[in-house]
Protein backbone atom coordinates (compact mmCIF):
# COMPACT_ATOMS: atom_id res chain seq x y z
CA UNK A 1 0.00 0.00 0.00
CA UNK A 2 1.31 3.97 -0.03
CA UNK A 3 1.13 6.11 2.23
CA UNK A 4 0.25 10.28 1.19
CA UNK A 5 0.49 13.71 3.11
CA UNK A 6 -0.18 16.50 1.70
CA UNK A 7 1.60 20.22 2.06
CA UNK A 8 1.49 23.22 0.96
CA UNK A 9 -1.94 24.90 2.10
CA UNK A 10 -2.41 27.88 3.56
CA UNK A 11 -4.37 31.69 3.69
CA UNK A 12 -4.18 33.38 0.20
CA UNK A 13 -6.28 36.41 -1.07
CA UNK A 14 -8.20 36.19 -4.11
CA UNK A 15 -6.02 35.98 -6.92
CA UNK A 16 -3.26 34.94 -5.92
CA UNK A 17 -1.51 31.07 -6.12
CA UNK A 18 -0.41 27.99 -4.52
CA UNK A 19 0.73 25.03 -4.78
CA UNK A 20 0.03 21.72 -3.30
CA UNK A 21 2.65 18.61 -2.82
CA UNK A 22 1.70 14.97 -1.91
CA UNK A 23 4.32 13.34 -0.70
CA UNK A 24 3.78 9.37 -1.02
CA UNK A 25 5.69 6.20 -0.04
CA UNK A 26 5.12 2.47 0.89
CA UNK A 27 4.79 1.12 -3.07
CA UNK A 28 6.27 2.00 -6.00
CA UNK A 29 4.71 5.87 -6.50
CA UNK A 30 4.58 5.03 -10.34
CA UNK A 31 2.05 2.30 -10.04
CA UNK A 32 -0.77 4.61 -9.02
CA UNK A 33 -2.56 7.00 -10.69
CA UNK A 34 -3.53 10.27 -8.44
CA UNK A 35 -5.81 12.34 -7.92
CA UNK A 36 -7.05 15.80 -5.85
CA UNK A 37 -10.29 16.44 -4.20
CA UNK A 38 -11.53 19.06 -1.95
CA UNK A 39 -14.33 19.51 0.62
CA UNK A 40 -15.45 22.87 1.14
CA UNK A 41 -17.44 23.32 5.36
CA UNK A 42 -21.01 21.21 4.90
CA UNK A 43 -20.04 19.93 1.78
CA UNK A 44 -19.75 16.57 0.04
CA UNK A 45 -15.94 15.77 -1.21
CA UNK A 46 -15.88 16.68 -4.89
CA UNK A 47 -13.61 16.11 -7.46
CA UNK A 48 -10.52 18.57 -8.67
CA UNK A 49 -8.08 16.49 -10.92
CA UNK A 50 -6.33 13.29 -11.77
CA UNK A 51 -2.98 12.33 -13.68
CA UNK A 52 -2.64 9.08 -15.16
CA UNK A 53 0.53 7.21 -13.88
CA UNK A 54 2.75 8.33 -16.35
CA UNK A 55 1.72 12.08 -15.93
CA UNK A 56 0.36 11.76 -19.77
CA UNK A 57 -3.30 12.06 -19.01
CA UNK A 58 -4.76 14.70 -16.72
CA UNK A 59 -8.49 15.89 -16.49
CA UNK A 60 -9.80 18.80 -14.72
CA UNK A 61 -12.89 20.03 -12.93
CA UNK A 62 -15.03 22.47 -15.14
CA UNK A 63 -14.15 24.82 -12.30
CA UNK A 64 -10.44 24.83 -12.11
CA UNK A 65 -9.87 23.93 -15.63
CA UNK A 66 -7.35 26.50 -16.89
CA UNK A 67 -6.37 27.76 -13.29
CA UNK A 68 -5.12 24.65 -11.74
CA UNK A 69 -2.77 22.22 -13.05
CA UNK A 70 -1.96 18.81 -11.79
CA UNK A 71 1.60 16.85 -12.31
CA UNK A 72 3.75 14.34 -10.67
CA UNK A 73 7.24 13.61 -10.46
CA UNK A 74 7.72 10.10 -9.96
CA UNK A 75 11.94 10.30 -9.14
CA UNK A 76 10.87 12.48 -5.81
CA UNK A 77 7.49 10.33 -5.40
CA UNK A 78 5.53 13.54 -4.90
CA UNK A 79 2.18 14.76 -6.53
CA UNK A 80 1.32 18.52 -7.22
CA UNK A 81 -1.40 20.47 -7.53
CA UNK A 82 -0.64 24.45 -9.52
CA UNK A 83 -3.75 26.36 -8.13
CA UNK A 84 -3.51 30.22 -10.04
CA UNK A 85 -5.85 32.45 -10.04
CA UNK A 86 -7.70 31.52 -6.67
CA UNK A 87 -11.21 32.38 -5.82
CA UNK A 88 -12.80 32.54 -2.24
CA UNK A 89 -15.01 29.38 -3.67
CA UNK A 90 -11.58 27.60 -4.15
CA UNK A 91 -11.77 27.28 0.24
CA UNK A 92 -11.75 23.50 1.19
CA UNK A 93 -9.41 20.97 2.42
CA UNK A 94 -7.57 19.16 -0.25
CA UNK A 95 -7.01 15.91 -0.26
CA UNK A 96 -4.68 14.12 -2.71
CA UNK A 97 -5.95 10.35 -3.60
CA UNK A 98 -4.07 7.01 -4.86
CA UNK A 99 -5.47 4.24 -7.15
CA UNK A 100 -3.14 0.98 -7.98
CA UNK A 101 -4.24 1.32 -11.93
CA UNK A 102 -2.34 3.61 -14.76
CA UNK A 103 -5.75 5.87 -14.68
CA UNK A 104 -7.86 6.95 -13.01
CA UNK A 105 -11.72 8.61 -12.32
CA UNK A 106 -13.48 11.28 -10.94
CA UNK A 107 -15.57 9.07 -8.63
CA UNK A 108 -13.96 9.18 -4.82
CA UNK A 109 -15.20 5.88 -4.60
CA UNK A 110 -12.81 4.63 -7.56
CA UNK A 111 -9.59 5.60 -4.84
CA UNK A 112 -7.87 3.19 -2.57
CA UNK A 113 -5.50 5.60 -0.35
CA UNK A 114 -5.92 8.95 0.88
CA UNK A 115 -3.55 11.45 2.69
CA UNK A 116 -5.11 13.80 5.46
CA UNK A 117 -5.51 16.59 3.89
CA UNK A 118 -4.37 20.37 3.56
CA UNK A 119 -6.76 23.36 4.25
CA UNK A 120 -6.72 26.44 1.64
CA UNK A 121 -8.59 29.40 2.26
CA UNK A 122 -8.96 32.05 -0.24
CA UNK A 123 -9.98 35.55 1.31
CA UNK A 124 -11.69 37.86 -0.79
Amino acid sequence: QVQLVESGGGLVQAGGSLRLSCAASGRTFSSYAMGWFRQALGKEREFVARISWSGGSTYYSDSVKGRFTISRDNTRNTLYLQMNSLKPEDTAVYYCAALERFYSGTRRNEYDYWGQGTQVTVSS
